[in-house]
């Protein structure tokens, strides 16, 4: 059986400690930013490819998740802006497309928006955009399901959490997968809620509106918040777009070569069209 493809490990050190990130060293940068409750292993099946296709992938774990040291307060978006340029300066690195999964995507937008001259371009892969109302139900379910979160001592919990990603999924659930993104989950050093907590108290509606380079919207048809990607492209309609048929939270498991052809595209091509305009 054929070793897999292992991007090289490392760390560099930043503001809270020490941040873990995965790097394949070839290619046009590109920072990959995950979604919660996950870690740069999200991109697992997409790292040989683009780096096969030119792009050298930088998957970098979220302070508190992987092997990322936590932030010692409760950390908000504009808090996790600031590991990225920390980890580019360890890589030697001036400049890097960033792209962001959900969570990710709005730790993408802080990052343009407080650090512009690091940044060649964006892509936001599922941006969300909450009104207030949306912003409340969203953190009171956070609280529910994630604060409150009950360790079962028969390790229930675990196969609870196996069955809501299971469903989650969308057709034909993996479950070797699922099993990888239930074990990314409580892995980390801080409790998994940070992340969805972060995400739900940032305004991405203004972080969005705020943003001035060349910038991809990123989504997929079966993405569970597909809708508001069809909002941040009535609120910025200069933004490039590309949609991609199914899939659901997991694409990049799921559509594994089209979101990599997309990805490549925009960062080899398509963003410096835009920058040109």
């Amino acid at each position: 059986m054929p070793n897999p493809y292992i991007p090289s490990r490392g760390y560099a050190d930043g503001p809270y400690g020490q941040i873990h990130f995965r790097d394949t060293g070839e290619g046009v940068p590109l920072v990959l930013l995950h979604q919660s409750p996950q870690t740069s292993k999200q991109f697992t099946s997409v790292y040989e490819v683009l780096n096969k296709l030119g792009v050298r992938a930088i998957g970098i774990d979220t302070p508190g998740f992987g092997e990322s040291d936590p932030a010692p307060f409760v950390p908000t978006i504009q808090d996790w802006a600031v590991i990225v340029p920390a980890v580019l300066d360890h890589l030697g690195i001036h400049k890097a497309h960033v792209l962001g999964h959900h969570t990710g995507a709005m730790t993408a937008t802080e990052v343009a928006l407080q650090f512009p001259d690091r940044v060649q371009s964006v892509i936001l892969n599922g941006p969300l955009p909450l009104n207030d109302k949306d912003r409340v139900e969203f953190l009171a379910g956070t609280e529910e399901r994630e604060i409150n979160f009950v360790y079962d001592s028969d390790g229930g919990h675990l196969k609870k959490s196996f069955e809501t990603r299971f469903r989650m999924y969308g057709d034909s659930p993996d479950p070797e997968t699922i099993t990888r993104i239930v074990t990314e989950k409580f892995q980390g050093y801080a409790p998994f809620w940070i992340g969805h907590h972060a995400a739900f108290v940032y305004d991405h509606t203004e972080g969005i509106k705020r943003l001035t380079g060349p910038t991809l919207i990123l989504t997929n048809t079966g993405d569970m918040i597909y809708d508001y990607a069809q909002m941040t492209r009535k609120m910025r309609p200069d933004f490039s777009y590309i949609e991609l048929a199914g899939g659901g939270v997991d694409v990049v498991d799921q559509l594994t070569q089209q979101w990599s052809t997309a990805v490549s595209r925009w960062v080899l091509h398509d963003s410096h069209t835009m920058r040109n305009k």
